[in-house]
Formats: structure tokens, C-alpha cells, sequence
């Protein structure tokens, strides 16, 4: 099976120059964990919910917030990315994934065409929707 059957193909990206106040608004709206940096459409890198909380002061949102804590989320996009993802093609196998997965410590995996433009996302929650069903109809016989 291919990752192309599995990925989501629903791709949010921002831009090297979007701020960490843009990047959190999109987190806050969205339900998911990565965002793609893209330039000129193609990928560059990634930024995940994590990286977004390790570079944010946590102190916004409280009482005690000041403004440098506020400034932290005029950083910039480029200045947190994960750079060089790792990265599929569409028509890449399963297992290939589970191995870069279980090689790296990564969270995520773009799905990129030939041009490097992403296509989709893979994470490993995918992955594991796929494999459930058929665990539990296995253990059901």
C-alpha cells in the first residue's frame, strides 16, 4: 500500500517571513500538528505544535505577560523551522515510512511530487488508523 492512500492530503503551509503569532492562530483554528514552509512552492521545512511551544514564552496568555514575552511571537517562521525534512513521494510504501519514522525523530513526513512541491502529509497517526482495523479484525476471527 501506498503512502499516497493514507497521507492527508489537506496541506497547510506559511512562509519562511509569517510570524510565530500567525503560526499559532493556525494551530489554534486547526486540528492538526504540522505546518509545511514552502518558498516559491516548494517545501523547505516543517514546523510542528512543539516547536511553535519551545520558542514562545509561556507566559503569554497569563497575568503576569509582559511584552517581551508578547515579542516572542513576532520571531519569525524561519528562525524555528525543523530545515531539510525528510521526505516521500506519493507512490512510496508504507514501510518505508514506518522505517524513517522508527530511524529519525520525526512526527511527521512531507509528501512531495517531483518538483519538491508538497502533495501531503504523513504522520505517524495515519499509519496507525490503517493498522487498527486490521488488528482488530484479526483478533475478532
Amino acid at each position: 500500500m501506498s503512502v499516497d492512500s493514507i497521507m492527508s492530503k489537506s496541506v497547510v503551509t506559511v512562509v519562511f517571513d509569517d510570524t510565530l503569532a500567525t503560526v499559532m492562530n493556525i494551530f489554534d483554528e486547526a486540528k492538526f500538528h504540522h505546518l509545511l514552509v514552502v518558498e516559491d512552492g516548494r517545501l523547505h521545512g516543517v514546523i510542528s505544535d512543539r516547536d511553535l511551544l519551545r520558542a514562545m514564552s509561556p507566559f503569554i496568555g497569563s497575568t503576569v505577560e509582559s511584552a517581551r514575552d508578547v515579542n516572542t511571537l513576532s520571531k519569525r517562521v524561519h528562525q524555528i523551522m525543523s530545515r531539510k525534512p525528510i521526505t516521500l513521494r506519493p507512490e512510496a510504501e508504507i514501510g518505508d515510512a514506518v522505517e524513517l519514522f522508527l530511524t529519525h525523530q520525526i512526527s511527521c513526513i512531507p509528501i512531495v511530487d517531483e518538483q519538491f512541491r508538497p502533495v501531503g502529509i504523513l504522520s505517524w497517526r495515519d499509519i496507525l488508523r490503517v493498522l487498527v482495523p486490521r488488528h482488530q479484525t484479526a483478533a475478532a476471527e
